[in-house]
Order: structure tokens, then sequence, then C-alpha cells
């Protein structure tokens, strides 16, 4: 395996730490959007567990919402299931320099793990239906391959409902 890049070897550290087995991977081609992550890697839109930060309004907090790639995520749902966590707030989409200091990444390759700041996590039921899926690993071009349920126990997560759906 080659040298990872600071961030990749972050996310690897990370990962050995919480007893995941299989490795970052940092691939030539860009992974920063679902399709291209896919398109490097051989699989399916959809098992690509896409990360998306967002902030609470009222608590300033961090939300990590991890969705599968095909999907786009209902925000009304998100912010009703975070109220309900965490009382009445308003979800907002995250700017790149709060997701910079909020998780210690940059936009198009915020892992599912290793933030700075820990955050909440949302994870999209859609995503088990995949028996595999792959996450960023902290760059553009890094990923890792797990399952579902590992997602779910590497980042303490609750499953959501959270794909917007269309009539």
């Amino acid at each position: 395996m080659s040298e990872l890049s600071g961030s990749a070897r972050r996310v690897q550290d990370e990962l050995t730490r919480l007893g995941h087995d299989k490795p970052v991977v940092e691939l030539s081609q860009s992974t920063r959007t679902a399709a291209a992550a896919a398109a490097a890697i051989g699989c399916t839109v959809g098992q690509i567990a896409k990360s998306l930060v967002f902030r609470t309004a009222r608590t300033d907090s961090s939300l990590l919402v991890v969705a599968s790639g095909v999907n786009r995520v209902d925000e009304r749902a998100v912010a009703q299931i975070v109220s309900i966590r965490i009382g009445p707030e308003e979800v907002l989409r995250a700017d790149a320099d709060f997701v910079r200091e909020r998780t210690g990444f940059a936009i198009g390759g915020v892992p599912p793990v290793g933030h700075d700041d820990p955050p909440l996590v949302l994870i999209d039921t859609d995503l088990f239906q995949f028996p595999i899926i792959w996450a960023a690993a902290g760059t553009p071009r890094a990923v890792f391959e797990l399952t579902p349920w590992q997602l779910v126990n590497l980042t303490g997560g609750t499953m959501a409902d959270i794909a917007k759906h269309t009539s």
C-alpha cells in the first residue's frame, strides 16, 4: 500500500482505532462527487455514502448526514429528526469554512469519522439495501469500504428516512 496523504492517514488511523479492518485507498481519479466516486471505484452511485454537513441555527452544532449517492436529502425531514433529538431547531447548509472548522476536512472529502468536533450523525436508510458501501476518507481522492451496519457502529449514527421522495 502506498503512503497516504495527511488527511487520509488521519482517517486511516481513526478507522484502525475503531477496529475497522478495511484500508483507506487513495485513487488517481477524483471522488469529490458521488458519480465520480462510483466511476472511480466501479460501483453504483447508490453505494456511495456521501457526507453532507449541516449546522443547527439555535445551537450552532454540526450535523452529519450520510446519504446514498443517488438521493437528495429532505432537509425538512432532517430538521424534524434533529428537533426530536435536541429540541426545536432549524437546520442550515454549512458553508465551506464551517465544514473545515468543525470536521477538519474540506468539502469533497469529508469522512463519516474523525471529525474535530464530533457531530450528530444521521444515516440514510436507503444505504441498507447494499451489502457494501464506500465513504470518503479525508481527501477528494480517498475512500474506504464498509457495510451500512459498520457505518452505524463507527459513527454512533441514527438510521433515518431522510431521502427526498418525489410524488
